[in-house]
């Protein structure tokens, strides 16, 4: 089973050459390389390595080095940190994508299913098998945790998956503000409100448990996303981990 590693990248990466690059500073330089019309070769190359980011990350976690990403995407190392100065722009990068996508998917699932269970599991099932779970960032579970802390089915800090750090590679922590879990720039709020109207649906007709909160469900997104060499096995693992859950989440009659 796969769960989200360690601890994220450190707040001042290290570019090549040696030279630290603070937060904001790298974000600023990838916000207007953002805005900043490419060739087609540097268009292709950042499509690359974006798409090698996600499969290395996805695999190995946040803690994963920029150079494997690079290998991935058949590119210099070089290449890579002229698009995004320092690993940390890269991970948030990534991050707010796939927090925007599962964020899509639960707004098409509430949008489009009038039977409260059928959009919660509706969005479960395509969350997993969309693989976003694996790229779940911290904040997002951190944030649900204490957003459900005092309510019933509160979820205790260490229950939250963490990610795994690879040999070498230095501590990863998040800046604290940007665990909120509130309205930010990662999208993070917005994905914690309307998951929870999902799970308050469910919740008032009787058909979730009432005691699973929001976390809860996120847990369940980030866990049932196994990371298997043979994509039939991981989708068939996949599929049948989250039938296990989905059974664990529902009510039952007394």
């Amino acid at each position: 089973m796969h769960v989200q590693d360690a601890h994220w990248s450190s707040a001042a990466a290290i570019a090549p050459g040696g030279g630290s690059v603070s937060p904001a500073v790298g974000n600023a330089r990838a916000d207007a390389a953002r805005t900043t019309p490419l060739r087609v070769d540097a268009q292709r190359n950042l499509e690359h390595v974006l798409r090698a980011a996600r499969e290395v990350f996805g695999e190995l976690g946040y803690g994963a080095p920029m150079e494997d990403v690079a290998r991935r995407a058949r590119v210099g190392v070089g290449t890579v940190y002229r698009r995004f100065p320092s690993k940390d722009v890269l991970v948030r990068r990534i991050a707010e994508e796939e927090t925007a996508r599962l964020t899509e998917q639960a707004r098409t699932a509430l949008g489009q299913e009038d039977e409260p269970w059928s959009a919660l599991s509706r969005f479960l099932r395509t969350s997993v098998a969309s693989g976003a779970g694996r790229l779940l960032p911290p904040q997002v579970l951190a944030g649900s945790a204490r957003g459900s802390a005092g309510s019933a089915g509160s979820v205790d800090e260490a229950r939250v998956p963490q990610q795994r750090v690879q040999p070498g590679a230095g501590e990863l922590r998040l800046v604290p503000g940007d665990a909120s879990g509130g309205a930010d720039d990662s999208g993070v709020g917005a994905l914690l409100e309307v998951v929870g109207q999902l799970v308050e649906r469910a919740r008032a007709a009787g058909e979730l448990r009432t005691d699973v909160s929001v976390g809860d469900v996120l847990l369940v997104i980030a866990t049932a996303a196994p990371s298997l060499p043979d994509a039939a096995q991981q989708a068939a693992a996949s599929a049948r981990l989250l039938d296990i859950l989905l059974e664990g989440l529902r009510s039952r009659p007394v």
